[in-house]
């Protein structure tokens, strides 16, 4: 039987967990402790500074443009690309093929990796590295975006300044054999710099124009503004995510829950569930389709017959794990919720209580 993925900071193991193994009840593990990286002076990489400078300087002014001379149509269009290029990397390269947490059937596959064009945030095999990376040495200096470098790094500082030099060593034990045996994604990296221009920014800036909108709100509306803000809410889930929110399923992680994130970013703010069981294609405890709107789209492909094999966690291994690493806030329904503590209650105040009588 294949490893599970490995408590945070823990290098061995793997990165998605096999159907065989999806039974598995969550066992006495040991509690780790997250490592912290170390010191380094970061060389900077100038190119990539002054793109990405230029960049969010045209993402602000294509939002003014979203927000005052663009036609309605141009602006729900934009929001439609939102939409779709965010599900490319929810839907796709994170839920299918970084952690493998579901199967797509052929049609499924080719939309997710035009959505994931779309969202030009690398072919979905390096993302899926990156990732797979992410996961299998998070918080060290072979994480890519590692957050105990604070907010700024793990949110867009990583790309802009050299890579570790651990990410390079140890990129070379990630398995991506799954990946490379795919055709679909085979084609996708090769003709990267083909596609991703045309579907990114070319289509996005055309279409507008059927119906009457200038080329110039087009151009910073539909392909500047919706990819800078695609980009800035994906990494929300790098920095943000990482940082700032309860551990109600493991405490000694980095990795919080935030619903704000989960908002516009699709369902991918409920991070502490997330790294605790990387294997749940909801990556997260209960799927709300108000903040989960990746599963609600995984859901209705499996209803069509596009998705299967769903992999979750069953309450009682969420249960189990709550109890033993959680950090006491996972939420309760209320009075008689069986997670309320004894303790609790006794010191809870009643206000005009129950009169017992003789």
């Amino acid at each position: 039987m294949k490893e599970n993925m490995p408590p945070q900071g823990q290098t061995g193991g793997s990165w998605v967990l096999y159907e065989t193994d999806a039974v598995n009840v969550d066992t006495e593990a040991p509690v780790i402790v997250p490592p912290s990286a170390e010191k380094r002076e970061w060389k900077i990489v100038w190119r990539n500074v002054i793109l990405m400078g230029l960049l969010h300087i045209g993402g602000v002014y294509g939002a003014y443009l979203f927000l005052t001379t663009a036609m309605w149509r141009t602006s729900l269009f934009a929001v439609f690309l939102y939409i779709c290029s965010g599900l490319g990397i929810t839907a796709g390269a994170h839920r299918l093929w970084a952690h493998k947490s579901y199967k797509a059937r052929l049609p499924l596959r080719l939309l997710l990796t035009l959505f994931n064009t779309l969202a030009f945030q690398d072919a979905v095999i390096d993302w899926a590295r990156d990732h797979r990376m992410h996961h299998k040495y998070s918080e060290t200096d072979a994480d890519p975006h590692n957050a105990t470098r604070g907010f700024f790094f793990s949110h867009v500082g990583w790309l802009l300044v050299r890579k570790h030099p651990q990410i390079k060593a140890k990129g070379h034990t990630i398995d991506l054999s799954d990946l490379k045996n795919d055709p679909i994604l085979r084609f996708q990296k090769k003709h990267y710099l083909i596609l991703m221009p045309l579907v990114c920014f070319i289509l996005p800036c055309y279409i507008p124009t059927l119906w009457g909108e200038s080329l110039w709100n087009a151009y910073f509306v539909c392909s500047i503004f919706r990819y800078v803000y695609v980009l800035n809410v994906t990494w929300l889930v790098n920095s943000a995510a990482h940082l700032w929110g309860a551990k109600p399923y493991d405490k000694n992680i980095n990795p919080v829950e935030t619903k704000p994130v989960s908002l516009v970013v699709l369902g991918e703010g409920f991070h502490n569930y997330h790294h605790t069981f990387p294997w749940d294609y909801k990556t997260a405890e209960l799927g709300d389709y108000s903040l989960n709107l990746t599963k609600l789209f995984i859901d209705f492909m499996a209803a069509i017959g596009w998705a299967y094999d769903l992999k979750t966690v069953s309450p009682d291994v969420i249960q189990k794990r709550v109890k033993r690493t959680g950090d006491g806030s996972h939420a309760v329904w209320g009075w008689d919720d069986h997670e309320v503590h004894q303790e609790d209650k006794k010191l809870a105040a009643i206000i005009n209580p129950e009169e017992k009588t003789e």
